[in-house]
């Protein structure tokens, strides 16, 4: 049987902004099946999407706060693995990661279902809390933003016949 393997296309923000002169990077705290978790503002890629546009929308529905990709931070893969009873969960990811600029914040929108509220750390106390993220992909976005990492977002192509894909 020959199966084709397929990563599972997922797109990040990583937005960080100054509070007082500190250097704050915003999360999500969301509900998973390990319990409370912290990551990027993060989701799938949908059909019909270019990676930047999927990311402007993740961060809207996790967030409630508009955001406008200005760079890719990176590209990266990860690894996931659970023991279930039919048999083992294994998924790979392939996240796009951007930075950019926080727009307005939508009063009274809802966040995605799961998501417990949006929480800004500084890169210390995420750091120290690497047991509760959810992609081992958090820090290491996060490291890379803070070392200056920004390629241009002519950088990944969306070819026309994907947007047609509504």
């Amino acid at each position: 049987m020959n199966t084709r393997w397929k990563p599972s296309v997922t797109v990040a923000a990583v937005i960080a902004q100054s509070f007082d002169g500190v250097e704050k990077f915003l999360l999500v705290e969301e509900e998973t099946r390990d319990g409370l978790r912290l990551n990027n503002p993060a989701g799938h890629l949908d059909p019909g999407e270019s990676p930047e546009q999927g990311c402007a929308r993740e961060t809207l529905e996790e967030t409630a706060f508009h955001f406008k990709p200005t760079a890719l931070v990176g590209v990266y893969m990860s690894r996931f693995e659970r023991v279930e009873a039919d048999g083992v969960l294994d998924i790979t990811y392939l996240r796009f990661a951007y930075c950019g600029e926080l727009g307005a914040h939508v009063e009274g929108q809802a966040l995605d279902e799961g998501i417990v509220r949006t929480v800004w750390l500084t890169a210390d106390e995420i750091r120290a809390s690497v047991d509760r993220h959810r992609s081992p992909l958090l820090i290491r976005c996060m490291e890379d933003y803070l070392a200056g990492r920004r390629f241009p977002l002519d950088i990944v192509t969306t070819d026309p016949s994907v947007l047609l894909h509504k």
